[in-house]
């Protein structure tokens, strides 16, 4: 990489970097470039990102944002996930790291907070806000079909009543 590409990526990430929501960071060493290919689609299928990049052009990415603390993570051969989800990243970090022990969580960050591997696998079981927002909307609908049902009750038996009074003076 040359001077200028170098600086532009550490701009280019220091902007992703700024507006995500959460980074995973993990070794990889050992990985094939059939497994790094296939972690990389299922992350994307998440809704994330994964980068492989030199520890000091990512040191130089972190500065300036609110995930700066995570520095000292990067050690050896280091990967970054990140995801605008704060759940996105690290579940599917930890489900490829179940299948491959090759793949060792490290740490992260969670906005300023920072996370270490036992606090991403605790993000991991958390559900996602697709699943968040499901439940809610099937909490709000529950109640809203139920008044409707108790409204419509009695139209519908003064419907049934009026409806056997006509039947009756038609048999009449």
């Amino acid at each position: 990489m040359e001077r200028a590409e170098k600086h532009e990526f550490v701009t280019s990430l220091n902007a992703e970097l700024g507006n995500t929501g959460v980074v995973v960071v993990a070794h990889y060493a050992g990985l094939s470039v059939a497994q790094m290919t296939a972690f990389r689609s299922q992350m994307r299928v998440a809704g994330g990102t994964v980068k492989v990049a030199k520890n000091r052009l990512v040191k130089l990415a972190l500065q300036g944002t609110e995930m700066e603390h995570i520095s000292d993570l990067f050690q050896g051969p280091t990967l970054i996930a990140y995801s605008d989800d704060p759940v996105a990243a690290p579940k599917a970090v930890i489900d490829f790291a179940k299948d491959n022990e090759k793949l060792v969580v490290l740490g992260g960050a969670l906005g300023s907070t920072n996370l270490n591997a036992e606090g991403i696998k605790s993000l991991a079981t958390m559900p996602s806000l697709d699943e968040l927002r499901a439940k809610l909307v099937g909490m709000i609908q529950t109640p809203a079909s139920r008044i409707a049902q108790v409204v419509n009750a009695p139209a519908g038996q003064l419907a049934r009543v009026f409806n056997a009074y006509a039947e009756k003076d038609k048999a009449a």
